[in-house]
C-alpha cells in the first residue's frame, strides 16, 4: 500500500510539475509574441506603399528595435535586405500549402491596359496574419521570430522580428526551480500523510493480532467485537472458533479421562493379583504400559497450554478438603506463598489431580505437619514444594515409588498411583517433580511446573 501510494503520488507530482511548466511556457511565449508583434507594427511603418524602405523613418526606430542583446530584425522586399547588424537567415520549415500565414504567390499575369485611365495611386500594404518561427541562425543560435508578409505593387514585403529563445527559457526555469521544490515538499507531505494513515488504518488489525495471541497464551478467552465494520466480521469468527476449539479440546479430555479411570484401577488390581505369577503379571504389565502410552498420546494433544489456574485459590481448595478428610490427625497444613499472584499453565483439572495426589500423599503420611512452599522459579516457571513431617522414602526406594501401582507400605490404603499420577502429569506439561528429603526428616516433593505471574 505504502508503495502504491507512492509510486501514485510520484507520477501525479510529475504530471502536476510538466503541465504547470507547459502553461508557464504558453503564458512566457504569449508574452514574448505579444512584443514581437509590436516591433513587426514598428518596421511596419517603416514602408512605403509602393513597396520601399523610408530610410530616415527607421534609422529613429532602431534604438528600439536593439534594445536588449539578441533582439533582431529584418525587413526584406523585391529590391533589398535592411536587417539588425547581428541577424542572420533562420533555418526555419517552410509553411504548408494551404497555411493561411503563407504569402500569396506573385501574379505574373499582366491585366489589359484600360484605355484612357487615369493612374491610380498604388494601395496601401495589405499584411498577412503573423506567423510564429522557432528555428536557429547560422551561428546555432536559437531563436524565436515573428514574421508578418506585406502586399505591394512592387511585390511582397517580408518584416521579421526575432528573440533570443532564453528569454523564453530564463523565466520559465526560474519559475520551475521553486515550483519543483515546493513539489518536492507537497510529495514528502504526501508520503508522510499515507505513513500515518496507514499505520492508524492497520491500528485495529494490530490490536486484534495482539488479542488473538493473548487467546494463544491463555490470557483471555476471547476477542473484543467492538471492531470497525470491516473487522467486526472477522472478529465474530475468531470467537466462534475459539468456543469450536475448546468444546472439542473439552470433549477430548473428558474422553481420555474417562478411558484413563475406566482402565487403570482393574488394571493395577489384576496385577496386584498377579504378583506371585510372573509370566502372566509381566503380561500385565505389557498390556498397562501400552494402555498408558496411548492415553498419555492422547492425554498430550489434548493438553491446554493456553490454559490457566491461579494457584493461591487451588491451593486453598485443596487444603481445605485435605484438612476436612484427616481432620482426626490433627494435621497443620500451612502455604508459604508470594506476594504476587502467579498462575500455573495448566488446565485447572490437572492441577487438582497433581496437587490433590500430593496433599493426599503428604498427609496420609505425615505425622502433624505439611508445609506447602510456592515461589516463582523465572518468567515462565513456578517452583512448587510439598514436605512433610513422616517417615520420608529412602533414596535407593525413590524411582522405585514413582512407578505404576507401586505401595511402599502395604499397610495403607491405595493402589500405588498418586506418585505416578502426578509424575505424568507433570512430564505432560513440560515440567519436572522430584522426591527429596524434607528439612527435620520426612518426604519433600519439589515440582517445577510452567507459569508465571498474572497479567
Amino acid at each position: 500500500m505504502l508503495a502504491l501510494s507512492a509510486a501514485a503520488t510520484l507520477v501525479a507530482l510529475v504530471i502536476a510539475g510538466w503541465s504547470i511548466a507547459a502553461v508557464l511556457e504558453r503564458f512566457v511565449t504569449a508574452g514574448i509574441d505579444r512584443r514581437l508583434d509590436s516591433e513587426v507594427a514598428l518596421l511596419a511603418t517603416a514602408v512605403n506603399d509602393d513597396g520601399t524602405i523610408n530610410r530616415e523613418r527607421l534609422r529613429q526606430q532602431v534604438g528600439v528595435l536593439e534594445a536588449g542583446r539578441g533582439w533582431q530584425w529584418q525587413i526584406t522586399t523585391p529590391t533589398a535586405t535592411l536587417s539588425s547588424t547581428d541577424f542572420a537567415p533562420l533555418t526555419v520549415a517552410a509553411p504548408p500549402p494551404g497555411d493561411p500565414a503563407r504569402p500569396p504567390e506573385p501574379s505574373h499575369s499582366t491585366p489589359p491596359p484600360t484605355a484612357r485611365a487615369p493612374a491610380a495611386p498604388p494601395p496601401p500594404p495589405s499584411p498577412s496574419p503573423r506567423r510564429a518561427l522557432d528555428g536557429e541562425t547560422r551561428d546555432g543560435a536559437s531563436v524565436h521570430a515573428r514574421r508578418v508578409t506585406l502586399d505591394t505593387p512592387a511585390g511582397p514585403v517580408t518584416i521579421t522580428a526575432a528573440a533570443p529563445r532564453d528569454v523564453i527559457r530564463q523565466p520559465i526555469r526560474e519559475a520551475v526551480e521553486p515550483l519543483l521544490l515546493v513539489l518536492a515538499i507537497l510529495g514528502g507531505l504526501l508520503g508522510a500523510a499515507s505513513v500515518v494513515q496507514l499505520r492508524l488504518g492497520l491500528r485495529p488489525v494490530r490490536r486484534l493480532r495482539d488479542e488473538v495471541a493473548a487467546i494463544r497464551a491463555g490470557r483471555r478467552e476471547r476477542v473484543d467485537e467492538d471492531q470497525p465494520a470491516e473487522l467486526l466480521p472477522l472478529a465474530t469468527e475468531l470467537n466462534a472458533l475459539a468456543e469450536d476449539n475448546a468444546a472439542a479440546l473439552a470433549t477430548a479430555r473428558r474422553s481420555a479421562a474417562n478411558l484413563a479411570h475406566a482402565l487403570k484401577t482393574p488394571v493395577a488390581a489384576l496385577a496386584l493379583d498377579l504378583r506371585d505369577e510372573p509370566a502372566r503379571a509381566a503380561q500385565v504389565r505389557r498390556i498397562d504400559d501400552t494402555i498408558r502410552h496411548h492415553l498419555s498420546r492422547a492425554r498430550a494433544q489434548t493438553a491446554d497450554p493456553r490454559a490457566r489456574t491461579p494457584l493461591s485459590p487451588a491451593l486453598a481448595d485443596l487444603t481445605a478438603t485435605i484438612a476436612a478428610i484427616y481432620r482426626d490427625k490433627s494435621l497443620a497444613i500451612t502455604q508459604d506463598l508470594p506476594t504476587a499472584p502467579l498462575a500455573l499453565a495448566m488446565d485447572p483439572r490437572d492441577v487438582d489431580e497433581l496437587l490433590g495426589n500430593l496433599l493426599d500423599n503428604a498427609a496420609k503420611n505425615a505425622v502433624s505437619r505439611v508445609t506447602v512452599q510456592v515461589a516463582a522459579a523465572d518468567a515462565r516457571a513456578v517452583a512448587l514444594s510439598i514436605c512433610d513431617d513422616g517417615a520420608g522414602i529412602p533414596a535407593a526406594d525413590r524411582a522405585r515409588a514413582e512407578q505404576v501401582g507401586v505401595r511402599l507400605d502395604e499397610r495403607r490404603e491405595g493402589h500405588g498411583f498418586g506418585l505416578s499420577i502426578a509424575v505424568e502429569l507433570a512430564e505432560l506439561y513440560g515440567g519436572t517433580l522430584m522426591l527429596d528429603d524434607a528439612a527435620g526428616g520426612g518426604l519433600c516433593v519439589r515440582l517445577r511446573l510452567p507459569g508465571g505471574a498474572i497479567d
